[in-house]
């Protein structure tokens, strides 16, 4: 298990942070596409647990994940738990049949094109993902992870104020504490 201190900013297009990172000489990878199919639990309400669960597809990659609730009122900081499949179309249809039979149904699915750079900041790798979500918009999300033997509440801390420090280095500003989930959940309702 681990955590992840997550923060999520909207943003009109990617070229200033495509920019910024560029002066950092910070690579940036080509374009993925990611398929979350999310799920309802069958005997409780994960919107009002904050939790979620989801299978991931990435090309033939299959991810399954949940994800508990956030510990704070600033970041996504949460508990995730993430197992990596065999590949396949096949064996993503199986895990979609499987987690049907255990009467979990699906919300919604989101579909997202994604690029992503890992760069050093306050003692912690950071991943930033530059993505383009399908009906929602362009966001730039920054993650750190931390191992739960280490996550305390000081390496938390340590790990919100390096993010905070990296999304300020990037000129990000406009945050957004919804999941992508949410977004489209809302965006539908609209």
């Amino acid at each position: 298990m681990h955590f992840e201190v997550e923060q999520k900013f909207r943003v009109a297009n990617h070229d200033g942070v495509l920019t910024a990172l560029a002066a950092k000489s910070v690579e940036v990878g080509k374009p993925v596409e990611q398929v979350d199919c999310y799920y309802r639990h069958p005997q409780r309400n994960f919107a009002e647990t904050d939790e979620a669960f989801r299978l991931r597809s990435v090309g033939p990659q299959n991810f399954l994940t949940y994800k508990g609730p956030k510990l704070d009122q600033e970041t996504k900081t949460r508990c995730e738990e993430e197992v990596r499949l065999a590949d396949g179309s096949d064996v993503r249809d199986t895990c979609y049949a499987l987690i049907r039979h255990l009467s979990f149904e699906p919300v919604a699915t989101v579909t997202k094109h994604r690029r992503i750079a890992t760069t050093e900041c306050g003692g912690f790798t950071a991943e930033i993902a530059l993505d383009d979500v399908a009906g929602v918009g362009q966001f730039v999300e920054i993650e750190i992870s931390i191992d739960s033997e280490t996550a305390d509440d000081s390496a938390l801390n340590l790990a919100r104020q390096a993010l905070t420090d990296l999304a300020q280095e990037l000129d990000l500003a406009e945050s957004e504490r919804r999941s992508y989930l949410e977004l489209q959940l809302y965006a539908a309702k609209s």
